[in-house]
């Protein structure tokens, strides 16, 4: 049965870290103006509960192969005064426009390798960022690092300006697959920055690890999971890996022959899913597990997950603001991208523009199915107060029928089972995929 399922739905689907989808946004409908008014509205109904901030740093010293981020390359540091000098102009923009000293929620430092700007840069960068907000009562403070160059110095600078959250880029431990995607750290180089962290009172880690990397087989993500239950880290996202390589042509370092796929790559998940939860972690949402302990597991028991760009996350704003390259930003009524790459970034921030490229401003029935694909997501179950459509009941049926989830009148809810196909149920919802069908391949697989 299982093994059918994996066939069936090994599709190309969508993450839905936001709906519509960006293939599926109408930027022809979309301005700067507009999408300042829908920062404006937003924040002049829900400025009380505060904002999320994401702070794009792109740059790398080398190129992770398997890497399906906004990532640029390079080992000269001199990129980094002028990059800031383009995030604080930006952000004194979205000042102005929000016209009032915002309170932060959620602060997140997303890459790139933001460890690769110095601990001096960075608190300039983040000094001054703060200084021109208040932090809400419980903000959230994260970052993402790489293991082998996070210094004890940029622990203890971001714990001083309030961070508490650390992402470390694990992946795998197995020599093999780090060759393969040119991603090197051992299991004792983490161990000393998890330490470090804890020493100074960062009271929630993370590691990201993937499954169905080049290479990788259940033996060795066995080893590193069990090398990873020692460290013992608060949440771990077990990501699918994405291969794109028409997005990213660094994962042409490998072939399709390297990579685990189907019954395959699905039996590593469920290894991988079985090992952690047989070490005491929760799935608490598509690819997210964690201790009991955690803020991540303690909302979505109290039914308070939510998903944006970020991921999964214990807070919830209705705007964030991504500053720098490539970075989305999410108004609840509308999206926002900025450049793609750094040059045309920098250009636009010289000229005074908002650097915001694209975007999509949602329509009432875009809101109404981005709330039943955020329920399926972060609460299991979604209800109808006009009832289940005839339509939706139609798409639905098949998964029905294979046990990934049931329906009644007004509701729809995901069964145990359908959390390993999360990414299919919700297509069932997703009118704009069901309504403009590509021939063009612009998702990952779903398995």
């Amino acid at each position: 049965m299982e093994t059918a399922l994996v066939r069936k739905y090994n599709v190309a689907a969508p993450r839905y870290t936001s709906y519509p989808t960006v293939p599926y946004w109408n930027n022809d409908g979309f301005s700067a103006d507009k999408w300042i008014k829908v920062v404006q509205k937003t924040y002049s109904v829900h400025a009380s509960e505060g904002i999320s901030l994401y702070i794009h740093l792109p740059f790398c010293e080398s190129l992770c192969t398997y890497c399906g981020c906004n990532t640029r390359i390079t080992r000269n540091h001199a990129v980094e005064v002028p990059y800031i000098s383009a995030l604080l102009k930006e952000w004194e923009m979205y000042l102005n426009i929000l016209g009032d000293k915002p309170k932060i929620k959620e602060l997140h430092l997303g890459g790139g390798t933001p460890t690769f700007f110095s601990p001096v840069n960075l608190q300039a960068l983040l000094s001054t960022i703060l200084s021109q907000a208040t932090l809400a009562k419980g903000a959230q403070l994260s970052f993402e690092a790489h293991p082998a160059n996070t210094s004890f110095e940029h622990l203890k600078m971001l714990y001083e300006l309030g961070f508490r959250r650390l992402s470390l880029g694990i992946q795998d431990f197995d020599p093999k697959v780090q060759m393969m995607i040119n991603r090197f750290q051992t299991p004792e180089q983490v161990a000393v920055v998890v330490q470090q962290a804890r020493d100074l009172g960062y009271h929630s880690v993370n590691f990201d690890l993937i499954y169905g990397l080049p290479a990788q087989n259940v033996t060795g993500l066995t080893q590193t999971i069990q090398e990873v239950a020692i460290l013992k880290p608060d949440r771990i996202a077990f990501y699918s890996y994405a291969h794109v390589p028409w997005l990213k042509p660094g994962q042409r370092h490998f072939t399709e022959k390297d990579l685990p796929v189907g019954e395959e790559k699905y039996a590593l998940y469920q290894k991988g899913r079985e090992l952690l939860l047989a070490e005491g972690y929760y799935d608490v949402g598509m690819d997210h597990f964690a201790l009991e302990t955690d803020a991540l597991f303690q909302a979505s028991e109290e039914k308070k997950l939510h998903r944006n760009f970020m991921g999964y996350t214990d807070q919830h704003t209705h705007l964030l603001i991504g500053l720098g390259v490539s970075s989305i930003s999410d108004g609840w009524m509308g999206f926002a991208q900025n450049p793609k790459t750094v040059e045309a970034y920098l250009t636009k921030i010289e000229s005074g523009c908002l650097p915001v490229e694209k975007g999509h401003i949602l329509t009432a029935d875009d809101l109404e199915v981005r709330i039943h694909i955020l329920n399926m997501m972060c609460r299991d179950k979604t209800f109808f107060v006009n009832g289940v459509s005839n339509s939706l009941r139609e798409r639905l049926s098949p998964l029905l029928n294979d046990g990934l989830i049931s329906f009644d009148e007004k509701s729809v809810w995901i069964t145990q089972l359908g959390k390993s196909y999360i990414r299919n149920v919700c297509m069932a919802f997703d009118e704009k995929l069901w309504a403009k069908q590509t021939t063009n391949q612009v998702f990952s697989s779903s398995i």
